[in-house]
């Protein structure tokens, strides 16, 4: 069985929906990032036997939250190790505004993976960018680095857009999907 761990931190719940949507789709497990940036021993250690590690945080001032940062930081025991050497990687993120510089977010996960020695995926799904679109759609936004997800700054966490969690299941189904092709046998 592959196994995929979703390592993120949220700030406010939004970011832990998406989340979710993602390990469910991936049939994988959370390791949530706590407020002070940090994780347990067992959960670096679910991190290590992974095949699959898909990074999340919110987008704050164009890039990762000082949380999440802790932890990239962190890793450079393992990076020295090269322990998460081919593993399959993938990120996804959330802004109140459209654009929000998310792209900035995802860059800095695709640096972090390749710093790991790891193997990027996109999302391998098509922007919904013709008239007839809905918000609702799967993927709206339009990003194929990593899921992005866009919740207005007033918007409580049962109030974030479907498409977007859509958009993150499938990503996470195709993460997983691919890391069992790479799984070694």
């Amino acid at each position: 069985m592959t196994k995929v761990a979703v390592v993120f931190h949220s700030g406010y719940g939004h970011t832990v929906k998406q989340a979710e949507a993602v390990a469910k789709g991936a049939n994988g497990t959370l390791v949530a990032i706590d407020a002070q940036g940090n994780i347990t021993d067992a959960q670096w250690a679910l991190l290590n036997e992974a095949d699959a590690i898909v990074l999340g945080s919110p987008t704050y001032m164009g890039t990762v939250s000082w949380q999440f940062k802790k932890f990239a930081d962190a890793s450079s025991k393992i990076w020295y190790e090269q322990k998460w050497k081919d593993k399959i990687f993938g990120g996804f993120t959330n802004s109140a505004t459209m654009n929000g510089d998310k792209h900035s977010t995802l860059h800095y996960f695709i640096t972090l993976a390749m710093q790991h020695s790891g193997i990027w995926v996109g999302t391998g799904l098509m922007p919904s960018n013709a008239k007839s679109a809905k918000r609702d759609d799967v993927n709206y936004v339009g990003s194929s680095a990593g899921a992005m997800m866009q919740t207005p700054s007033d918007a409580g966490v049962e109030e974030v857009n479907t498409g977007d969690l859509e958009t993150a299941r499938l990503y996470g189904e195709r993460i997983a999907k691919i890391a069992g092709q790479f799984k070694k046998t």
